[in-house]
């Protein structure tokens, strides 16, 4: 019994008590982290290596979504008869607590709601590294927050879509978000609504290398000087924003100033197709400048220096393209004689040397005929296959000369025909730009005027020489300006645009009407 003890005090003893964490462990720098692809395990991982609180960390959780309609319960699918359902009572008298509650929502803790949280949307449910949407709603992302955000979203091969809403986002991280966007190569979609900033560094998100295809500026409180940077950014004689596509700053506070340097920026650009700027602060200064814009205006002098250049580029190209010029006979020089001179003396001489070297030629073709008749067709087929695949070849590099890249394509200083009028070069405005919301501004008839000009311009141009591309403007929203509803211009106008809405679908003609018609 005693060495039983004893063993037992020896094993007991032996056990090394746990180890506490010396200085030199603290003071060691961790590893760093490598992001997996999986949004809620990355993020949830580098918050804590952040030193951020385990109840601080926001939760990442599965976007609410709709319920779907349920079907209608038949009540004779379980009884056909009828005959076990109870006779419904005459009198029903409805209590408080006699309807169950709703099952659409969730009741929560105290506070529990207002819980920073970030939605996602999956593209499937049981994929944890699916995730194609982050919404952000409704608390501030600082710096630390937005260097864990740089770091996860990059390897996320789904995401396409970013929404920030009433976030805080000031200058130093609208720069963070615009210098890693660029890394996410599926990321398309970028909402920052409800965050106004003084600086206005919404122009960082746009440019000559950006990715992003649809972009929305609402309620940012965004200034002429803001609107200002964001025109240069669309486009200028030399650069254009290759990918934007539909741009939305509407309730913000710009004014005419601010939508001159946005038409500005539109004149060279041809990719935008939608613009909305509606509940801003523009006048008639902006509305003919959009005018002018949508109809026709004349060059500056750096554009007209910049299509000369463009021009000459190109004349250059076709001139290396084309064949070297045929060396001619009288780049022969003279002391080689041509075989028309020949004296006939040598012809003479060749003809009796031909004689002898015909006789031993016949000689030698007897014995080895058949073999060269072998050789000749096996090089006649090598020479229609490789005339062949020459031929495919060139159709090929010829086809990919054809068809050249869009942006250059849709170059107005090279595509569109110029007109000289009163010393200045004119061209055709923007057709590329087929929806444009100027509603809730201060536009009064004379704003509505110039944009009728400019419709009526582009529905003859178009009917003149139609555009395989740019089709013009095909919606334009102008309710809830400086105008009464019964304004000769503003009918016109809205005459004019509705049938070439894509949503637009005409009144049917009642059968009455119809009869009439077939009838006279």
């Amino acid at each position: 019994m005693g060495k039983k003890v004893e063993k037992a005090s020896k094993d007991k003893g032996g056990q090394s008590p746990p180890q506490e964490p010396t200085e030199d462990d603290a003071s060691r720098t961790p590893e760093p982290y490598s992001c997996t692809g999986v949004f809620e395990a990355d993020f949830h991982e580098l918050c804590r290596r952040a030193g951020m609180p385990q109840g601080e960390i926001p939760p990442v959780v599965p976007r609410a979504r709709r319920p779907g309609t349920p079907p209608p319960v038949d009540p004779k699918k379980d009884d056909p008869k009828g005959k076990n359902q109870p006779p419904p009572d005459p009198t029903p008298e409805p209590t408080e607590l006699s309807e169950p509650p709703p099952k659409t929502y969730l009741v929560k803790d105290k506070y529990e709601f207002f819980k920073p949280t970030i939605q996602v949307e999956l593209e499937h449910d049981d994929k944890p590294a699916t995730v194609t949407e982050i919404h952000i709603r409704g608390w501030k992302i600082d710096e630390l927050m937005m260097g864990i955000l740089k770091q996860c979203l990059p390897l996320m091969e789904k995401l396409n879509t970013l929404h920030f809403w009433n976030t805080g986002l000031a200058e130093n991280t609208v720069k963070e978000l615009a210098s890693f966007i660029p890394q996410c190569l599926n990321l398309r979609n970028i909402s920052i609504e409800g965050n106004p900033c003084v600086e206005e560094p919404w122009a960082l998100l746009l440019g000559e290398d950006s990715l992003i295809v649809n972009l929305s500026l609402r309620h940012n409180s965004i200034t002429d000087r803001g609107a200002s940077a964001i025109g240069n950014a669309l486009s200028t004689e030399r650069t254009c924003d290759k990918n934007l596509q539909t741009l939305s700053l509407a309730s913000n506070k710009i004014t005419s100033v601010g939508a001159t340097a946005i038409a500005n920026g539109l004149r060279m650009n041809r990719v935008l197709l939608s613009l909305s700027l509606a509940s801003n602060m523009i006048g008639d200064e902006g509305a003919l400048k959009f005018g002018e814009l949508l109809s026709r205006f004349p060059l500056t002098h750096a554009e007209i220096v910049e299509r000369r250049k463009l021009m000459s580029v190109s004349v250059d190209m076709s001139m290396s393209k084309s064949p070297p010029p045929s060396r001619r006979d009288k780049d022969r020089p003279g002391s080689v004689r041509s075989g028309a001179n020949l004296d006939k003396g040598d012809k003479r001489r060749n003809k009796s040397s031909n004689k002898k070297d015909s006789k031993k030629e016949k000689e030698e073709t007897a014995k080895g005929g058949k073999k060269e008749e072998k050789w000749k067709r096996a090089d006649a087929t090598k020479a229609t296959k490789g005339k062949k695949t020459a031929a495919t070849k060139d159709k090929k590099g010829s086809h990919d000369a054809e068809t050249p890249d869009l942006s250059e394509s849709l170059n107005p200083l090279t595509t569109e025909s110029a007109e000289s009028i009163d010393g200045q070069l004119w061209i055709p405005g923007n057709r590329a730009l087929i929806n444009l919301n100027l509603s809730r501004n201060g536009i009064s008839e004379v704003g509505i005027k110039s944009l009728l000009l400019a419709a009526q311009y582009q529905t003859t141009l178009s009917a003149l020489s139609a555009h395989p591309v740019l089709k013009g403007l095909m919606r334009l929203s102008i309710q809830g300006n400086d105008v009464q509803r019964t304004n000769e211009h503003l009918v016109k106008l809205q005459e004019l645009m509705m049938p070439k809405d894509p949503s637009y679908k005409p009144q049917a003609l009642s059968p009455s009407i119809e009869n009439q018609s077939t009838a006279g």
